[in-house]
């Protein structure tokens, strides 16, 4: 079994934001893969929202981003998985907007939520599709106040894609999803090669 985990901040308020934007592909994929938003039920024991489609299991943890890995952990030792078959995605401040990056192992590169399962599984050799969502103009202001520059990325990553982005958040909405199944259907190595 494949765990696909999208990851984001669960309630309305941070529906939609740029950090979400991992819940966004797995709720597409959920409906590709022939289940509907119906489908997805909860497994409160890992603080979980889950849809199943054969041997994939989509994940959308519903504790905030820093804990993911508490939820990812619990239901790697429940299913009895691998790491290796746990399959995130998420939001990448350092990629342009629409670019997708297919990677297993490395560093978590600041990403708190990847952070979290690695510390979690103990282990950092799961597969990560990064969705890149840009630096935006004030993410990229430069200053040596590092608590001035934190506050600057957390306020962008939890913003709303704006209207003229709505096309670019359509177009990596479906990408990440349409990786994800190039990657279950022909292996990672090909969804690498097609989408990196």
């Amino acid at each position: 079994m494949k765990l696909v985990v999208g990851l984001g901040n669960p309630g309305e308020k941070y529906k939609d934001t740029r950090h979400n934007v991992g819940f966004l592909v797995v709720d597409k994929l959920a409906h590709e893969l022939g289940s509907t938003q119906t489908s997805w039920s909860t497994m409160a024991k890992y603080k979980v929202l889950v849809a199943k489609a054969g041997d994939v299991m989509l994940v959308k943890p519903q504790t905030f981003m820093n804990e993911s890995g508490i939820s990812v952990a619990g239901l790697v030792n429940y299913y009895r998985l691998k790491p290796e078959d746990v399959w995130v995605i998420h939001d990448d401040l350092d990629l342009p907007l629409g670019k997708i990056r297919i990677r297993t192992g490395g560093a978590s590169a600041g990403h708190h939520g990847v952070d979290s399962i690695i510390r979690e599984l103990k282990t950092d050799v799961f597969t990560r599709f990064r969705l890149g969502i840009g630096h935006g103009k004030e993410a990229k202001e430069k200053s040596s106040d590092q608590n001035l520059r934190r506050r600057v990325v957390i306020d962008f990553v939890l913003s709303r894609f704006t209207r003229h982005e709505a096309g670019d958040l359509k177009h990596i909405v479906k990408r990440g999803a349409e990786a994800v199944r190039s990657a279950l259907m022909d292996g990672l190595d090909k969804a690498m090669n097609r989408f990196n």
